[in-house]
């Protein structure tokens, strides 16, 4: 395995992404403390991402509305805007890639590249050009950090130490880190266990209990003790990965199409969240399709008041609205048997899974591949064609009323892209 003497990666993350995006777009947001809401008319949700302004005044993401409006009274809330948010990620890796080639957008608001010769040499200077690229063809409001490593894992580590030097400092948005693998050592052993990519809060009670209490100790195991104590081969890569070496990111198997939505409060009901699942499925079944899988099983999840609801079925291997929406009233049926006098429901997600590829499809032997299903898919197939040809939603199985702040299926979340077929 190759061991780079020099860096070789650079990580990208957005500062504040979807807030700076809106600042950058509405001037009457800019300097202010704002916080991204899930939709308007509210304080029952969380803020999914605020402003340098916000974060100042001691506002953080995930944090209840209620909480965020104590600690800063004139906070403003934004309703999100996932369409927007996807046309800005695209527009900024359009410029980045006028200045150096993107190896792989990470997430929405985070991407990664291989350095060339002169990056290298020099990548202050790359950076430099980076970031005053995008202040100049795209706006001064969206600002990022920049990490240079050995490798992807180390250059993602050391943006994030960057982006944290700058917040101290109070230089919000010019965040840079070099680790140069002569120096690794020096920053590495900086860094905070849980914030070690790949270990988290849930993996460092696990090294708590093996005597492992800082990054520095973890960097000193063999690379088979840890992957003992993962339990699989992600130990052992992660060790790799520290030390410096060349670690490529391992491919990822779709396992599942699945949507979420935190409902408004008119649509806490079981009525109200059925049918804004019924279009999140719809959704999902539609993402189904155009990436040809079939799925075996269906869950449905609520966050309810006292904790959650989990339900889930067997399919017959199926990718057509009627048959997976035909399951969800099923699964329904369930939640009303077992909550007679109604509940109150803050949100809910659908998800297909147990997937089989469209060319390995293979279905019970006692479940005849029938003409009605074939029919049924012929429909779907031929309602994608329809709204794909217009851009948006023009037939649907039942009715099609998003709720509130729409984002049906096109949320976006930090690990995927949505395309524009999410928002039809």
């Amino acid at each position: 395995m190759r061991k780079p003497e020099t860096i070789e990666r650079l990580y990208l993350d957005f500062d504040g992404f979807f807030a700076s995006v809106e600042q950058q777009c509405d001037k009457r947001l800019r300097d202010r403390p704002i916080g991204v809401v899930p939709f308007a008319g509210t304080d029952r949700t969380a803020v999914i991402a605020c402003s340098k302004e916000a974060k100042a005044r001691g506002v953080k993401n995930i944090m209840k509305i209620q909480d965020a409006k104590k600690i800063c009274p004139d906070l403003i809330l934004v309703p999100q805007k996932p369409e927007l948010y996807r046309r800005a990620h695209n527009a900024l890796l359009c410029e980045i890639e006028t200045i150096i080639s993107i190896d792989a957008a990470k997430s929405i608001d985070e991407l990664t590249c291989i350095l060339d010769d002169s990056g290298r040499r020099d990548p202050e200077l790359l950076s430099s050009r980076i970031k005053s690229h995008i202040r100049q063809m795209i706006g001064p409001y969206i600002t990022c950090s920049i990490g240079f490593a050995a490798n992807r894992h180390l250059a993602k580590m050391a943006c994030k130490a960057g982006k944290d030097a700058t917040k101290r400092t109070g230089n919000y948005g010019n965040g840079l880190a070099i680790w140069h693998p002569h120096e690794l050592t020096d920053h590495l052993f900086q860094v905070q266990l849980e914030d070690v990519p790949a270990v988290g809060r849930n993996m460092a009670k696990r090294l708590y209990k093996h005597n492992i209490y800082t990054t520095e100790a973890l960097y000193n195991l063999q690379p088979k003790h840890m992957r003992r104590i993962w339990n699989s081969v992600t130990g052992e890569r992660l060790w790799y990965a520290l030390h410096g070496y060349d670690i490529q990111a391992q491919p990822q198997k779709r396992g599942m199409f699945g949507h979420g939505r935190v409902l408004p409060p008119e649509a806490r009901t079981i009525h109200g969240a059925y049918e804004i699942s019924r279009l999140l499925l719809t959704k999902a079944a539609r993402r189904l399709r155009r990436e040809n899988y079939y799925a075996d099983g269906l869950s449905l999840w609520l966050s309810i008041r006292d904790g959650s609801s989990f339900h889930n079925m067997r399919l017959a291997t199926v990718n057509d609205d009627q048959a997976t929406l035909t399951a969800l009233r099923q699964l329904w049926d369930k939640v009303i048997k077992e909550y007679p006098r109604g509940l109150t429901i803050f949100r809910v997600s659908v998800t297909l899974y147990d997937l089989s590829p469209a060319n390995a499809r293979q279905i019970d032997l006692l479940n005849n591949d029938d003409t009605t299903r074939q029919k049924w898919e012929k429909a779907s197939t031929a309602i994608d064609d329809l709204n794909s040809r217009y851009s948006k939603t023009i037939v649907s199985l039942g009715e099609w009323k998003p709720p509130a702040g729409g984002h049906v299926g096109g949320k976006i979340s930090y690990v995927r892209i949505p395309s524009p077929e999410d928002f039809w």
